[in-house]
């Protein structure tokens, strides 16, 4: 488990985004009793999200899905298009196909279903903070069946490799690793490189690729076919192992 941090000035800031203000109430003091997380305001639909965003700078956003006239679905695309954007979680009951691969294509770094226990939503957080993508377990069989699945297979595989063709064959190597669900160290140590040498070249793989995480890669790497179907890696783990 990621280590708590000491300091008010290092806390994780959170914005949540619910059109239930029970559960926004039960959301912040989950949060709230988290000595290195700080919720910092609250909104009852997607529509608020960019202005809430602007002016009290969240480093994560718990973003539920269905709300009345802005949907976290949406609300996800317009927020990670903008620059020097907040990680977002989505938090919902719903683990639908079209809302997960929705959710992460936008830039969601975490799909987390709303029955998941509080300690784990609690480090969810924590972790994306920290760039590390975070999926529930029925997210992942979801995204290895999304892979594996024969409709629109061959298609989404041509595009996917010829995507991964503007890669050297080092930044590749990263990429199928991160697709493992491997973490920094986990990729250094296997190829000899340094942690700031990995972080460098995954960055370079988000710009040339132009993707917004490590779990929209692990989705590229998966479509393109570079991770046997056997394997029993989690794509876009969370890296912690």
């Amino acid at each position: 488990m990621t280590a708590p941090a000491d300091s008010d000035a290092a806390k994780i800031r959170v914005l949540i985004v619910d059109d239930d203000p029970l559960l926004r109430a039960g959301l912040r003091m989950m949060l709230g009793g988290a000595p290195d997380l700080e919720v910092v305001g609250e909104a009852g639909d997607g529509a608020a999200v960019a202005e809430m965003v602007a002016g009290l700078r969240p480093d994560v956003v718990l973003m539920d899905i269905r709300m009345p006239a802005v949907d976290g679905l949406a609300a996800t695309e317009a927020l990670r298009a903008r620059p020097a954007a907040p990680e977002v979680v989505v938090l919902t009951t719903f683990d639908a196909d079209e809302h997960v691969l929705r959710a992460l294509g936008a830039g969601a770094a975490g799909f987390v279903l709303k029955d998941t226990p509080p300690s784990e939503i609690v480090e969810a957080v924590r972790r994306v903070s920290q760039g590390q993508p975070v999926l529930s377990s029925s997210v992942i069989r979801r995204l290895i069946t999304h892979a594996t699945g024969d409709d629109g297979r061959g298609r989404r595989r041509e595009r996917a490799r010829e995507r991964l063709r503007s890669l050297n064959e080092r930044e590749r190597e990263v990429a199928v690793a991160v697709a493992e669900g491997r973490s920094n160290a986990e990729i250094g140590a296997s190829l000899h490189l340094s942690v700031p040498t990995v972080k460098t070249h995954v960055s370079r793989i988000l710009a040339k690729l132009d993707l917004n995480n490590r779990v929209q890669v692990a989705l590229l790497v998966h479509d393109a076919g570079l991770i046997p179907e056997h394997d029993d890696a989690e794509p876009g783990g969370d890296g912690t192992r």
